[in-house]
């Protein structure tokens, strides 16, 4: 079981977030301050921090709804195994949303995407581009696009659950299955 709420929790985790690139470390000083100076109007620590607490919110509803459908759907278990199943989950949630949360509130983590987050504009915009962009940032507009940017991701992170989970729950499904092979 706990094999399977790994996969799952990894399966859910990636549907909901949006992938990231990778991008190749800047050597660049002048760039790097610039897009440190735009991250830093965008006010992107707060909104990162803002957006966290809101996948922290939502999460656990949402990895316990599609793991008990998974077990629901599951037709190698009878009627008590389902509800054994549905038991352990019950039981390995509270560890699972404890180890999650303290994922969302180490101060580390942040500084850790911003890092990497600096050649990713680097890379896709040049120094002028980023001085341009933290002007706007930094208008009245910009201020308002940061200040939503947390209720767009979540509300962006409810759509791609209601259209993307859907097609996925065949392939939990039959991952489901084949972690319960002998």
């Amino acid at each position: 079981m706990k094999k399977i709420l790994l996969v799952l929790s990894f399966a859910a985790a990636f549907a909901g977030l949006p992938a990231c690139a990778l991008a190749a470390p800047v050597s660049d000083p002048q760039t790097t301050a610039a897009v440190k100076a735009m991250l830093d109007a965008m006010e992107t620590r707060k909104t990162m921090m803002a957006t966290y607490a809101q996948m922290e919110a939502a999460m656990p509803a949402m990895m316990k709804s599609q793991i008990a459908s998974m077990i629901a759907a599951d037709t190698t278990l009878n009627p008590e195994e389902k509800r054994q199943a549905q038991a352990k989950l019950d039981r390995a949630m509270g560890g699972m949303l404890k180890a999650m949360s303290a994922i969302f509130k180490d101060p580390a983590l942040i500084d850790e995407m911003i890092d990497e987050m600096v050649p990713l504009y680097a890379n896709n915009f040049t120094t002028a581009e980023i001085n341009e962009l933290a002007a706007f940032y930094r208008t009245p507009i910009g201020r308002k696009m940061m200040a939503n940017v947390p209720k767009i991701a979540a509300e962006s992170m409810a759509i791609s659950q209601r259209v993307v989970m859907p097609r996925m729950g065949k392939i939990m499904q039959d991952v489901m299955q084949e972690l319960q092979k002998p």
